[in-house]
């Protein structure tokens, strides 16, 4: 039996449509992974980014699961340096208590470890030699603390908490958020309060983690299921689900470590065709190293009158090259090599395409080839 398969959705914008078009594309989406036997429909969540509209992902959640029947849904990850705990669990209580039973509560330290890096930017990280570990590439890693420190995050960054605020360290906000699902929060006077709706709630909590940092290790010390992202970060992958395995401790949760591994991919009834359709993802990535902003994903004639310089492919080859594009039968194989080499016990997939079809078609030929 192959492991399960989920989708990663960032709800994007494509160029010369709208907000409204990606959402209700996202929708539509899910009702088909659904069909298709995808396991969970995850959505991003991203800021002031164009070509993004994954803003909210309680939200969005919310109109997936009224539109869907069984998938489990969830966020890949809610940035939890944005938000209080209490309006975590707050969100996801109130979906858990229309929807019960369908949620994971996916959380990650993005929006902390930007903050971190506006307060105290870090030098680069030396370069590692790119190598190949039994079929699977391991590129040279990018840093994005040059991105972290530029002008454009100064002026952003803080509007995405109160004037003042300072975010608490990632294992308090974790220890808040499970007591307050717990519940009801307590002192020693004999005061309580309760998270109305959220205390209770039947959701799976996942760490979302590009590294063996912080997060990595958090999820293995606390026995919760760990996301590792390769599709973002897959200069770190093998480090990422190392850690986690490493600090694994058995708690109600789980009895064993439990990974899933991310990673882009296109798919199309045969390899040229998805080279085709895959054209315009490096300019998308591009747009991401130069600016930090996703610009909306290009048709292929606006990727075809990009002008490219050495520099420029440099920059986006780790994120091309691992980039899963082919036949179904050639990218599953390559998703049976991440899954071999990381030995994830799931795979969580992404793709874009400015042809909506074009996506809702890659995500149904790769289930029919992993699937049978």
């Amino acid at each position: 039996m192959p492991v399960p398969l989920s989708i990663l959705d960032l709800a994007n914008v494509v160029a010369g449509g709208t907000t409204g078009d990606a959402l209700h594309r996202s929708i539509d989406l899910a009702r088909h992974a659904e069909d298709a036997g995808y396991a969970r429909y995850w959505v991003a969540e991203h800021h002031f980014t164009a070509g993004v509209a994954s803003s909210q992902p309680a939200l969005l959640l919310g109109q997936i699961a009224a539109a869907t029947d069984r998938i489990r849904l969830g966020s890949g990850a809610v940035q939890t340096g944005h938000q209080t705990p209490l309006s975590i669990v707050e969100q996801f209580g109130l979906l858990d208590a229309l929807y019960p039973g369908r949620f994971d509560l996916g959380l990650g330290r993005s929006g902390q470890s930007r903050q971190e890096a506006l307060a105290a930017p870090r030098a680069p990280v030396p370069d590692a030699e790119e190598r190949v570990v039994d079929g699977l590439l391991i590129p040279k890693p990018f840093s994005f603390v040059k991105l972290y420190a530029s002008g454009r995050s100064k002026l952003l960054m803080p509007l995405l908490r109160q004037p003042g605020a300072e975010t608490p360290p990632f294992a308090e906000t974790l220890d808040q958020i499970e007591a307050l699902l717990a519940g009801p929060i307590t002192d020693d006077l004999g005061n309580a309060g309760s998270a109305v709706p959220g205390e209770g709630a039947d959701l799976q909590i996942w760490l979302l983690g590009s590294s063996g940092g912080e997060s990595a290790r958090a999820a293995g010390e606390r026995g919760l299921p760990f996301a590792a992202n390769y599709h973002v970060a897959p200069a770190t992958v093998l480090e990422a689900v190392a850690a986690y395995r490493a600090a694994f401790r058995p708690s109600k949760a789980l009895a064993a470590p439990h990974v899933m591994v991310s990673a882009d991919v296109v798919v199309a009834p045969d390899d040229a065709t998805a080279r085709e359709l895959a054209e315009p993802f490096a300019v998308w990535v591009h747009s991401i190293r130069t600016t930090g902003e996703a610009v909306p994903f290009p048709s292929r004639e606006q990727a075809a009158a990009h002008v490219w310089d050495q520099r420029g492919r440099d920059l986006v080859a780790d994120r091309v090259r691992t980039q899963f594009v082919g036949a179904p039968a050639t990218v599953a194989e390559r998703l049976r090599t991440l899954q071999r080499v990381t030995g994830a016990d799931e795979l969580l997939v992404t793709t874009m395409t400015y042809h909506h079809t074009d996506r809702v078609r890659s995500f149904e030929l790769l289930a029919k080839e992993w699937f049978g």
